[in-house]
């Protein structure tokens, strides 16, 4: 492959392969957390340090972190001196994962995990960076969301098989803290510095605060409302459509399976697909799955739903990547992809639980059908104004 083969690949700078897959797993390690939680806060409640508010509310929190430290690394930190910063802010993660594994109060732990949280989000923000200066945003974004979702499917068996068995889960978060530990080697493979995106020409349509991106942004806020709530309340769905807590958790474990490989299918395919063909047809999938949920179907349909609810879950993130950057060719809007991600999937079951009325949990369903209903809507609109500005061609490699 000829030097200038591999330049066409970027907007700025040149990043070896080594840099490449040390970046993005600066991000992947950030967000391995994301995976263990059911893991280590499961263990963290049957030990009795936590009650079961404490325990969403630590969740809750650190995953808003994550979207909020995101936020401030894109737009406040610099994108120079990256190993440095890279390796400071894993080390911090791994210390602060230390501080959780021997808190002695409720409080404590909730404190520690949503300050790990924005030390997390810095990490992640690393990873979009690189993601948005590749002229191939879709194919990067695919391969950031497998590397992390295999990585966080191996730990996570790790963890259930040899580690929180014996050490509970002071063990796994010391595991978890080792792993950020050894990564911040890794950092200093990372670029020392990212390079200014060029600037597009300013012909109306660029910029974060327009329309367009805002629209982008929604839609994917709105589709990981449906997922959060979903999956937070799964195991009361499944109940009522007479599926044992047994069984919901193995629903659980397969589904992880199923987001490896929806990660992997958009890996693969994201430079074949329309990405907004993929978006509207996943957000009506999406609404369809809410709405058969909201009548307690029986256990093979409640299977394929399940499964299929986590396939496009990480399917569906390559193609949000080059919606936004369709959106705005500043690529800034496409630094908040995860920020969107992750207050949708932390906020969703806050919001679904309001509708919650004694032990009924149909609302939920109802909620999320409603969720990715509005995720569709905004794609259409988006469609339209799209079609407008760009002659009707929306793919976006």
């Amino acid at each position: 492959m000829s030097e200038d083969m591999f330049d066409s690949r970027w907007l700025v700078g040149n990043p070896s392969r080594p840099a490449q897959v040390a970046t993005l797993w600066a991000g992947s390690a950030a967000l391995l957390v994301l995976g263990l939680q059911p893991v280590l806060l499961g263990a963290l409640l049957s030990e009795a340090r936590v009650n079961f508010d404490q325990l969403a509310l630590a969740a809750t929190v650190e995953i808003l972190a994550i979207g909020i430290g995101s936020i401030l690394a894109a737009f406040v930190i610099n994108s120079r001196y990256l190993r440095v910063k890279a390796a400071v802010l894993l080390l911090l993660t791994a210390v602060l994962n230390v501080l959780t594994a021997f808190a002695a109060t409720p409080d404590a732990i909730i404190l520690w995990r949503g300050i790990a949280g924005c030390a997390e989000g810095g990490l992640v923000a690393f990873s979009v960076e690189l993601i948005a200066r590749s002229r191939r945003p879709g194919l990067y974004g695919g391969y950031f969301v497998t590397m992390q979702t295999v990585a966080q499917s191996l730990l996570a068996a790790l963890m259930a098989l040899f580690v929180i068995g014996s050490h509970g889960s002071t063990g796994g978060f010391i595991v978890l803290a080792i792993v950020c530990a050894v990564s911040a080697i890794a950092a200093f493979w990372m670029p020392r510095e990212f390079g200014t995106l060029p600037r597009p020409e300013d012909d109306g349509n660029s910029g974060l605060l327009r329309v367009k991106p805002i629209i982008a942004l929604l839609s994917i806020f709105f589709f990981y409302m449906f997922i959060g709530s979903l999956w937070a309340f799964l195991e009361p769905l499944a109940d009522a459509s007479g599926i044992s807590a047994q069984v919901a958790g193995l629903i659980v474990s397969v589904n992880l399976v199923t987001q490896v490989v929806g990660a992997a299918v958009a890996t693969a395919f994201s430079a074949r697909l329309s990405y907004m063909w993929v978006l509207t047809f996943c957000a009506l999938l999406a609404t369809a799955i809410g709405a058969i949920l909201a009548i307690q179907p029986d256990a093979i349909v409640f299977w394929a739903l399940a499964l299929i609810a986590g396939f496009i879950c990480l399917f569906v993130l390559p193609f949000q990547v080059q919606l936004t950057v369709a959106a705005d060719a500043t690529r800034k809007a496409a630094l908040l992809v995860p920020a969107a991600q992750l207050m949708g999937s932390a906020l969703g079951p806050a919001f679904a639980s309001m509708f919650i009325v004694g032990s009924a949990v149909t609302p939920v369903s109802w909620f999320a059908c409603g969720s990715a209903a509005v995720s569709a809507v905004l794609i259409f609109i988006f469609t339209h104004l799209q079609r407008k500005t760009s002659g009707g061609s929306m793919h976006v490699a």
